[in-house]
């Protein structure tokens, strides 16, 4: 029988156990071991990975732990721009939206894009006009509002400082935090087909409408049923310049490189010569799964009907 697997993460970067407390750790885990079986039930049922990874993906976005939706990060003028994609590997279909705001999840506006207009990429407020016509459902400032995404903003709001996301402490934060946010999934279904789906809140502080990696299809999200799924977190203007996860998918197809073979090179060798940190998850048309990253920490987990079922944050 086919395999089925799906992969989430939730940020990577600077991630130190003695950063965080056992009882932040626990909701850290427990926020992606709920995503992943969020996911993983609809793959079971015989639902398809595109279905799966967008489950896995508003799951993340409701949790104010992550910097997706609920919780997103502030900028510079103190609001909320949030981008998504999704990508299905059978037909090379994709939606994406970039700087939304008030958009519940995002994840679900890229998917109404997808399957209900015929673009790929909306941003702003023409994403936005469009949410309203598919009834996405929008929500008000405070909702996506989070005291310590608050103070982040605030420790750095009177500077042209940005941060990739946050830390335990600010003070912290503003001398050595590296953290990403971006939250993401990566499934393969019964039927071998697979899917990729990324949110993100973006930086803290980011100014003039910034867009990073998640959105831009083959930067952030990849899917194509003849080699891989893949969704990335990390430094997005490296992921950008890299095409990250659509190298991935050539070094797969032009080169017969296994999944994790394939990551390996694009995670540890093509980011790191440009400063690219960060990582990545991903599956094959065979469920078979990978989680590779170079920086101290990447919320992750994975899920398959091989039994594996595992949630992780440190190296």
């Amino acid at each position: 029988m086919q395999k089925f697997t799906i992969t989430i993460h939730g940020g990577a970067g600077t991630i130190l156990k003695q950063d965080l407390t056992p009882q932040l750790e626990q909701l850290y885990l427990s926020g992606l071991q709920q995503a992943q079986d969020a996911g993983f039930a609809i793959l079971e049922n015989g639902g398809t990975a595109l279905d799966a990874v967008v489950a896995a993906v508003v799951s993340l976005e409701n949790n104010i732990l992550f910097n997706a939706g609920k919780g997103s990060v502030f900028t510079k003028n103190g609001e909320h721009e949030m981008d998504a994609a999704v990508m299905e590997g059978k037909n090379l279909l994709a939606g994406a939206v970039a700087g939304v705001k008030n958009i519940a999840n995002p994840v679900e506006l890229a998917l109404a894009v997808m399957q209900q207009s015929n673009h790929v990429f909306l941003s702003g407020q023409g994403a936005v006009e469009f949410a309203k016509q598919q009834n996405i459902n929008m929500m008000p400032d405070d909702y996506f509002f989070s005291q310590f995404r608050y103070n982040q903003w605030q420790a750095v709001s009177n500077s042209d400082t940005y941060m990739l996301d946050h830390n335990i402490s600010i003070a912290e934060t503003i001398l050595k935090d590296k953290k990403f946010g971006t939250v993401g999934a990566a499934a393969c279904d019964k039927y071998g087909n697979i899917a990729a789906a990324t949110s993100t809140g973006g930086m803290t502080n980011k100014q003039y409408n910034r867009i990073g990696d998640t959105p831009v299809i083959g930067s952030g999200t990849y899917a194509n049923n003849n080699t891989c799924a893949i969704s990335c977190t990390g430094h997005g203007e490296m992921f950008l310049r890299a095409v990250a996860a659509y190298d991935v998918s050539c070094l797969m197809e032009y080169k017969n490189l296994s999944l994790t073979d394939a990551m390996q090179i694009v995670v540890n060798e093509k980011l790191m010569k440009i400063n690219g940190e960060g990582g990545m998850v991903g599956v094959d048309n065979a469920g078979n799964f990978a989680m590779i990253f170079n920086s101290e920490g990447m919320y992750r987990g994975v899920k398959s009907s091989d039994g594996t079922n595992e949630a992780a944050i440190y190296r």
